[in-house]
C-alpha cells in the first residue's frame, strides 16, 4: 500500500476515503457524522489534547472533503480550529547572541529596531521592525532567527496573514491557489476543497443510464505518483472505477506545444499559460504583462475541449497534482470543457473507497502523447517542446530565447526583469511549484527522483514528435 509523505497527508486520505465510501452506497446524508468516530474510535486521542477536539476537527475536514464552505470561491480554506500552537513572533533574538561588540545587527537595520541592554545583548522592538531580516543575514553567530509560521514561509505572495484569534487567515485577492502551505501546515490547518464528490456522482448517473461516457484526463505527473504499482495498473483502476477510457493531458500539451509555438514566432514575446497559480500570479500582479499570456487554454482544457466536441454529452474529470487546476476549473473560459478536478491523493480515496487494490490489476497502455507533451510535468519541459514545435515548423528565423521558472519566486524575477526591460527573453515558462507540475501540493509524494520517471515516461511514448501525435486528432 502506498506510504504518503507525511501523516498529514494521510489523514486528509482517510477523511476522503471515508467519504468517497459512503457515497458510493448513498449512506453520506446519513452516517456523516459517524466518520470522525471511525478514524479516531475509542477515547484516546491520537494527534491532540483531547479526543473531542480532535474529532471535531475530523468534523471541520470532512466539510472540506464534501466540498466546504459555498461562499468561499477560493479553493483554498483554512481550519481555523486546527491551526494551532505555530509560533508567530517574526524575527527573534536566541540566546546565542553574545553581546559582541561589533553590533553589525544594529548597522544593518534601517528602522532604529535593534536595542541592547546593560550585558550588550540585542533586543528587537517589534513595533518598529520591519521584518526585512537584514539584523539575521549579518549576524556573526546567527543568533537572530525568523519565527514565522511554516504557511507564511510556504506562501511566497504574501497570501497568509494571523487573524485575530492568531489563526491563519488567507487574503483570497493575493491567493493563487498553488497549494504551498496546504503541503508545508504541519496541523494540516489549511487544506483545498474536494471535488470528489461530484466525480462519484457523475459516475454513478453514467452507470445509471448510459447516457454519457465518463473521460477521465490524467496529467502526465502520474508516471511520478503510484509507485507502488505500475502505470498501467492505475489505467485499468480508473476504468474499475467507471471511467470509460482514460486520456493524457499529455496530449493536450502537445496540442498546446504546436499552437503555442505558432503563436510565439508571431507575436515575439509569450508567457506560457500551462499553469493556472503563474497565469493567476500575473493576473494579479503584472498586470502589465497579461496581454502577453498566451491565448492558448491549458493542457488539460485543450484536450477536454476536444472531447467535448467529439463526443457528445460526455463529461471530464481531470486528475493531476495540482489545487490551482480546482481553480482552473472554475474560469468561465474552462467550465464548459471540465466537469470537475481532482488530486492524485484524492484518486487514491476513490480506489481504496472501492476496496481497489490496483496492484492485483492487469495493465492497460496509454499511447496518446509524444515525448515533448509528457514532459510537461517537470520544469523546462515546455520550453523543450516551444523549442521543438519551431524546429518543426521550420521556423528557422525565430531564435528562442526561454527561462524556465523553477516555483514562484524564480517567476517573479523573470516577470519583474521583463517589465522594467532588464530582460531579453521572448519566452517564460512558468511554474509555481518547485520542479514543476511534479511539485504540486496534491501529489502522493515530492522528490528529485520524480523528475526522472517524468523523463523516463516521455522517452516510453510511441509518437517521437508533437507532429506525430496530434496528427491521430485531425
Amino acid at each position: 500500500m502506498h506510504k504518503f509523505d507525511t501523516k498529514v497527508q494521510h489523514l486528509k486520505y482517510k477523511v476522503l476515503r471515508e467519504v468517497a465510501r459512503l457515497a458510493w452506497h448513498d449512506a453520506l446524508l446519513d452516517n456523516v457524522m459517524d466518520i470522525p468516530k471511525t478514524i479516531v474510535p475509542g477515547n484516546t486521542p491520537t494527534m491532540r489534547c483531547c479526543v473531542y477536539k480532535e474529532r471535531a476537527i475530523l468534523g471541520e475536514r470532512v466539510k472540506i472533503a464534501m466540498g466546504g464552505n459555498k461562499d468561499n470561491h477560493n479553493v483554498i480554506e483554512v481550519i481555523e480550529t486546527a491551526c494551532d500552537e505555530c509560533p508567530m513572533g517574526g524575527y527573534e533574538v536566541t540566546n546565542a547572541c553574545r553581546g559582541c561588540l561589533a553590533h553589525r545587527c544594529e548597522d544593518a537595520c534601517k528602522f532604529g529596531a535593534i536595542t541592547f541592554d546593560q550585558n550588550h545583548v540585542a533586543h528587537i522592538d517589534k513595533s518598529k521592525c520591519k521584518e526585512c531580516g537584514s539584523c539575521a543575514k549579518v549576524c556573526p553567530y546567527t543568533a537572530i532567527i525568523s519565527r514565522r509560521r511554516p504557511c507564511e514561509n510556504a506562501c511566497k505572495i504574501k497570501a497568509i496573514h494571523m487573524n485575530e484569534n492568531k489563526a491563519a487567515a488567507i487574503d483570497n485577492d493575493k491567493c493563487i491557489a498553488c497549494g504551498a502551505c496546504v503541503y508545508q501546515c504541519p496541523f494540516g490547518a489549511i487544506t483545498d476543497k474536494s471535488y470528489i464528490l461530484d466525480v462519484i456522482d457523475i459516475i454513478k448517473k453514467s452507470d445509471h443510464n448510459q447516457k454519457y461516457k465518463v473521460y477521465a484526463v490524467v496529467a502526465p505527473s502520474i508516471s511520478s505518483q503510484f509507485t507502488y504499482a505500475k502505470l498501467g495498473q492505475v489505467i485499468t483502476g480508473l476504468k474499475e472505477l467507471g471511467f470509460h477510457t482514460v486520456i493524457e493531458a499529455a496530449l493536450g500539451a502537445d496540442m498546446v506545444a504546436d499552437s503555442e509555438s505558432r503563436e510565439l514566432a508571431e507575436k515575439g514575446f509569450l508567457t506560457s499559460s500551462c499553469c493556472p497559480a503563474f497565469v493567476s500570479y500575473i493576473e494579479k500582479n503584472f498586470t502589465d504583462l497579461v496581454p502577453f499570456i498566451s491565448h492558448n487554454l491549458s493542457p488539460m482544457a485543450t484536450i477536454a475541449k476536444y472531447l467535448k466536441e467529439h463526443e457528445d454529452g460526455c463529461k471530464v474529470v481531470f486528475i493531476g497534482p495540482c489545487t490551482a487546476k480546482k481553480a482552473e476549473v472554475q474560469k468561465d473560459s474552462v467550465k464548459p470543457f471540465v466537469d470537475v478536478a481532482i488530486t492524485f491523493e484524492e484518486l487514491q480515496a476513490l480506489f481504496d473507497s472501492k476496496d481497489i487494490d490496483i496492484r492485483a490489476l492487469c495493465e492497460n497502455v496509454l499511447d496518446n502523447a509524444s515525448y515533448f507533451g509528457r514532459i510537461f510535468a517537470r520544469c523546462g519541459g515546455l520550453a523543450d517542446a516551444v523549442a521543438e514545435g519551431l524546429k518543426e515548423h521550420g521556423e528557422t528565423d525565430f531564435q528562442l530565447k526561454a527561462v524556465s521558472c523553477d516555483g514562484i519566486e524564480q517567476c517573479k524575477v523573470a516577470l519583474l526583469k521583463k517589465s522594467k526591460n532588464l530582460s531579453d527573453v521572448n519566452f517564460i515558462e512558468g511554474m509555481a511549484c518547485i520542479g514543476g507540475c511534479i511539485g504540486g501540493a496534491g501529489c502522493l509524494t515530492h522528490g528529485e527522483k520524480n523528475k526522472a520517471e517524468v523523463d523516463k515516461y516521455g522517452k516510453e511514448a510511441f509518437e517521437k514528435t508533437i507532429s506525430d501525435a496530434i496528427s491521430i486528432l485531425k
